[in-house]
Protein backbone atom coordinates (compact mmCIF):
# COMPACT_ATOMS: atom_id res chain seq x y z
CA UNK A 1 0.00 0.00 0.00
CA UNK A 2 0.91 3.80 -1.48
CA UNK A 3 0.39 6.85 -0.56
CA UNK A 4 -1.63 8.48 -3.32
CA UNK A 5 -0.05 11.92 -4.34
CA UNK A 6 -2.23 15.03 -4.59
CA UNK A 7 -2.54 14.66 -8.42
CA UNK A 8 -3.59 11.27 -7.94
CA UNK A 9 -6.73 11.93 -5.90
CA UNK A 10 -8.50 13.40 -8.63
CA UNK A 11 -10.04 16.65 -7.11
CA UNK A 12 -11.63 19.30 -9.24
CA UNK A 13 -10.16 22.52 -10.15
CA UNK A 14 -12.05 25.25 -8.92
CA UNK A 15 -13.27 26.48 -11.80
CA UNK A 16 -14.51 22.92 -12.08
CA UNK A 17 -16.00 22.99 -8.58
CA UNK A 18 -17.93 26.06 -9.37
CA UNK A 19 -20.02 24.61 -12.06
CA UNK A 20 -20.49 21.21 -10.01
CA UNK A 21 -23.62 19.68 -8.41
CA UNK A 22 -23.77 20.40 -5.17
CA UNK A 23 -25.97 19.10 -2.38
CA UNK A 24 -28.87 21.20 -1.25
CA UNK A 25 -27.48 22.43 1.92
CA UNK A 26 -26.59 25.60 3.02
CA UNK A 27 -25.06 25.98 6.48
CA UNK A 28 -25.83 28.41 9.11
CA UNK A 29 -23.10 29.42 11.84
CA UNK A 30 -25.09 31.29 14.39
CA UNK A 31 -22.59 33.27 16.10
CA UNK A 32 -19.53 31.09 16.01
CA UNK A 33 -16.12 32.91 17.44
CA UNK A 34 -13.25 31.56 16.49
CA UNK A 35 -12.82 32.19 13.00
CA UNK A 36 -10.21 29.05 12.75
CA UNK A 37 -13.32 27.07 13.63
CA UNK A 38 -14.85 29.10 10.75
CA UNK A 39 -12.15 27.55 8.27
CA UNK A 40 -13.00 24.31 9.32
CA UNK A 41 -16.35 24.69 8.40
CA UNK A 42 -15.16 26.12 4.90
CA UNK A 43 -13.12 22.70 4.31
CA UNK A 44 -15.67 20.49 5.36
CA UNK A 45 -18.37 21.76 3.10
CA UNK A 46 -15.93 21.82 0.06
CA UNK A 47 -14.83 18.56 1.13
CA UNK A 48 -18.72 16.98 0.93
CA UNK A 49 -19.96 19.60 -1.72
CA UNK A 50 -22.16 21.92 0.54
CA UNK A 51 -23.58 24.60 -1.94
CA UNK A 52 -23.47 27.44 0.43
CA UNK A 53 -22.23 28.95 4.46
CA UNK A 54 -23.81 31.88 6.06
CA UNK A 55 -21.88 33.37 8.47
CA UNK A 56 -23.90 35.21 10.63
CA UNK A 57 -23.77 37.62 13.70
CA UNK A 58 -20.04 37.50 15.14
CA UNK A 59 -18.97 35.16 12.66
CA UNK A 60 -15.41 35.94 10.72
CA UNK A 61 -16.08 36.48 6.91
CA UNK A 62 -13.41 36.13 4.33
CA UNK A 63 -10.85 37.28 3.40
CA UNK A 64 -9.41 36.62 7.32
CA UNK A 65 -5.71 34.65 8.05
CA UNK A 66 -7.19 32.63 10.70
CA UNK A 67 -9.58 31.32 8.49
CA UNK A 68 -7.49 30.28 5.87
CA UNK A 69 -5.28 28.64 8.29
CA UNK A 70 -7.88 26.03 8.84
CA UNK A 71 -9.72 26.70 5.35
CA UNK A 72 -6.79 26.18 3.25
CA UNK A 73 -8.04 28.03 0.37
CA UNK A 74 -11.83 26.38 0.74
CA UNK A 75 -12.95 29.75 1.50
CA UNK A 76 -12.65 30.41 -2.56
CA UNK A 77 -14.65 27.35 -3.42
CA UNK A 78 -17.45 27.23 -1.56
CA UNK A 79 -19.93 29.82 -1.56
CA UNK A 80 -20.82 32.06 1.41
CA UNK A 81 -23.08 34.84 2.75
CA UNK A 82 -23.07 37.31 5.69
CA UNK A 83 -26.05 38.02 7.69
CA UNK A 84 -26.02 40.34 10.59
CA UNK A 85 -28.27 37.82 12.57
CA UNK A 86 -29.02 34.59 12.00
CA UNK A 87 -32.89 35.21 12.43
CA UNK A 88 -32.44 37.33 9.05
CA UNK A 89 -30.55 34.16 7.34
CA UNK A 90 -33.15 31.70 8.25
CA UNK A 91 -36.13 34.04 7.70
CA UNK A 92 -34.42 34.12 4.20
CA UNK A 93 -33.63 30.12 3.91
CA UNK A 94 -37.58 29.31 5.30
CA UNK A 95 -38.44 31.78 1.87
CA UNK A 96 -36.71 29.79 -0.60
CA UNK A 97 -37.73 26.52 0.68
CA UNK A 98 -35.54 25.12 2.79
CA UNK A 99 -35.92 23.32 6.15
CA UNK A 100 -34.29 25.34 9.09
CA UNK A 101 -32.56 21.92 11.32
CA UNK A 102 -30.24 23.14 14.33
CA UNK A 103 -27.76 20.48 14.79
CA UNK A 104 -28.27 21.22 19.09
CA UNK A 105 -29.19 19.37 22.30
CA UNK A 106 -32.70 20.18 23.03
CA UNK A 107 -36.15 18.73 23.62
CA UNK A 108 -37.55 16.16 20.96
CA UNK A 109 -34.00 16.49 19.21
CA UNK A 110 -34.02 13.86 16.35
CA UNK A 111 -30.63 11.44 16.72
CA UNK A 112 -28.75 11.64 13.79
CA UNK A 113 -28.37 7.91 13.46
CA UNK A 114 -32.59 8.28 13.18
CA UNK A 115 -32.08 11.23 11.08
CA UNK A 116 -33.52 10.07 7.14
CA UNK A 117 -33.17 13.17 5.12
CA UNK A 118 -35.99 13.09 2.37
CA UNK A 119 -34.30 12.84 -1.55
CA UNK A 120 -35.74 16.46 -2.61
CA UNK A 121 -35.70 18.29 0.28
CA UNK A 122 -33.58 21.70 1.31
CA UNK A 123 -31.27 21.79 4.45
CA UNK A 124 -30.16 24.57 6.08
CA UNK A 125 -28.29 23.10 9.22
CA UNK A 126 -27.60 25.72 11.93
CA UNK A 127 -24.65 25.49 14.10
CA UNK A 128 -23.97 27.26 17.29
CA UNK A 129 -21.42 29.65 19.50
CA UNK A 130 -18.92 27.14 20.70
CA UNK A 131 -19.52 28.02 24.37
CA UNK A 132 -23.61 28.92 24.31
CA UNK A 133 -24.55 26.49 21.13
CA UNK A 134 -27.62 27.52 19.02
CA UNK A 135 -29.08 30.59 20.35
CA UNK A 136 -32.64 29.79 22.13
CA UNK A 137 -34.29 32.64 19.91
CA UNK A 138 -32.81 30.33 17.14
CA UNK A 139 -34.42 27.26 18.65
CA UNK A 140 -37.60 28.89 18.58
CA UNK A 141 -37.97 29.68 14.91
CA UNK A 142 -36.50 26.50 13.28
CA UNK A 143 -37.90 23.21 11.85
CA UNK A 144 -36.58 20.45 14.38
CA UNK A 145 -33.38 20.06 15.31
CA UNK A 146 -30.59 16.60 15.09
CA UNK A 147 -28.48 15.90 17.76
CA UNK A 148 -25.32 14.04 17.82
CA UNK A 149 -25.79 10.52 19.77
CA UNK A 150 -22.23 10.77 22.72
CA UNK A 151 -21.82 8.21 24.96
CA UNK A 152 -18.04 9.79 27.20
CA UNK A 153 -18.08 12.31 29.86
CA UNK A 154 -18.37 15.39 27.69
CA UNK A 155 -21.70 17.23 27.16
CA UNK A 156 -20.53 18.08 23.37
CA UNK A 157 -17.82 18.16 20.99
CA UNK A 158 -16.08 20.77 18.69
CA UNK A 159 -18.55 22.43 16.56
CA UNK A 160 -16.32 22.00 14.10
CA UNK A 161 -15.72 18.31 14.74
CA UNK A 162 -20.42 18.30 14.91
CA UNK A 163 -20.34 19.86 11.49
CA UNK A 164 -18.12 17.47 10.12
CA UNK A 165 -20.04 14.27 11.95
CA UNK A 166 -23.67 15.72 10.24
CA UNK A 167 -22.31 16.84 6.93
CA UNK A 168 -20.98 13.34 6.43
CA UNK A 169 -24.15 11.78 7.43
CA UNK A 170 -26.04 14.01 5.14
CA UNK A 171 -23.47 13.36 2.13
CA UNK A 172 -23.92 9.83 2.64
CA UNK A 173 -27.39 9.67 2.76
CA UNK A 174 -28.00 12.29 -0.31
CA UNK A 175 -25.58 11.73 -2.85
Amino acid sequence: MRKLLNEELGRPTLEEYATMAKLPITVILDNVRSAQNVGSFFRTADAFGIEHIALCGISATPPNREIHKTALGSELSVEWSYYATTAECVAKLRSEGYKIIAIEQVERATMLDKFRAEPNAKYALVFGNEVEGVDQAVVDIVDGAIEIPQVGTKHSLNVSVSAGVVMWELFRQLR
